[in-house]
């Protein structure tokens, strides 16, 4: 079944019962911050439906109010991690529709009511639009348009189709340039990360699950719109940043932190902007929304496997514990 066509059911199945009114979005580690453009995309789009991103484990300790009947809750994870499991048994105790995200078959698929498979970012070959984070927007995207609803979802299903071409292409541009970046970063004990807006998911990935949990390297997130209320001091000429400048309305924050760089920080600083790896091949009516189906696997594939080369740890190791672990 097609992702518009499960919510399409969804939304009808539920029309005599006080319609959909929320959707929170379910998952631990990675598979939590691969939500984030789809809660991104619901904060600015929509008006009827409060969406909500929460970890697995806070789910099911602290579980929302507003969880029940009326409720679509989305749980990712790669092979069935025990905290999302719980957290969907939690949603569906409360009557909620369940949608796990799943890579491959675990006990999530059978608890859950529908299962939505979708292509890991590590395969290159594969359409990086149909990853947990593409599939998660198509999701938030589908169920604004037939709620309320969205204006230019002919747009964003049409930049869908772009995606892939658009990472072939910043995947090779890119390679020659994180090769220099991680020959400069491999003796380093601790790299910062700035994003914001529709690239804040792909910064706290970077900085996560690659630099810190995969190559062991201390790796602090900031948000820019935050920066410079309390993490700018830590700018000197010796601390290295990796700045990601996204499209869309916060870039002006992303442009301050970049100034402020230039002017006080050192060499170390690298930046990745959105625009000049194809995200201006997508329309300005949609476009910010795919940054973070961008970001993402140009920084896993060939940023952080380049670090890994540079500094000789094996990412592969933690890669496997990734995988078991969401």
């Amino acid at each position: 079944m097609e992702i518009r066509e499960l919510i399409e059911k969804i939304v009808k199945e539920k029309e005599n019962d006080g319609g959909i009114k929320s959707i929170v979005w379910v998952a631990a580690g990675g598979s939590h911050d691969g939500h984030y453009a789809a809660q991104y995309f619901m904060d600015r789009e929509s008006t009827v439906v409060r969406s909500q991103q929460i970890t697995s484990s806070e789910f099911v300790y602290a579980t929302p109010k507003r969880v029940g009947k009326n409720t679509i809750v989305v749980c990712t994870s790669m092979r069935g991690t025990k905290e999302t499991i719980e957290a969907a048994k939690v949603a569906k105790s409360l009557g909620a529709v369940t949608i796990s995200q799943y890579v491959d078959e675990s006990e999530l698929t059978q608890v859950c009511d529908y299962n939505v498979q979708y292509g890991s970012i590590w395969e290159d070959d594969k359409d990086q639009s149909k990853t947990n984070a593409g599939n998660a927007l198509r999701i938030a995207m589908a169920l604004v348009d037939i709620v309320e609803g969205y204006e230019h979802y002919d747009e964003a299903m049409e930049a869908f189709t772009r995606v892939q071409p658009a990472y072939v292409k910043a995947r090779e541009y890119c390679k020659p340039l994180a090769e220099k970046w991680a020959n400069d970063m491999k003796d380093e004990k601790c790299i910062t990360v700035l994003a914001s807006g529709p690239a804040y998911g792909s910064g706290r990935i970077f900085s996560t699950c690659n630099i810190l949990e995969m190559l062991q390297i201390q790796s602090p997130t900031f948000n820019c719109c935050d920066f410079f209320h309390g993490p700018f001091e830590i700018t000197d000429k010796n601390q290295p940043f990796f700045l990601l400048m996204a499209d869309g309305r916060t870039r002006k924050a992303d442009e301050r932190a970049k100034v402020f760089l230039d002017k006080y920080a050192g060499e170390k600083v690298y930046i990745l902007d959105a625009k000049e790896i194809g995200i201006s091949n997508l329309k300005d009516s949609v476009s910010e929304y795919f940054t973070h189906l961008l970001f993402t696997p140009v920084l896993n594939n060939v940023y952080m496997k380049e670090l890994s080369k540079a500094t000789g740890v094996d990412y592969t190791t933690r890669r496997y514990m990734w995988k078991v672990q969401y």
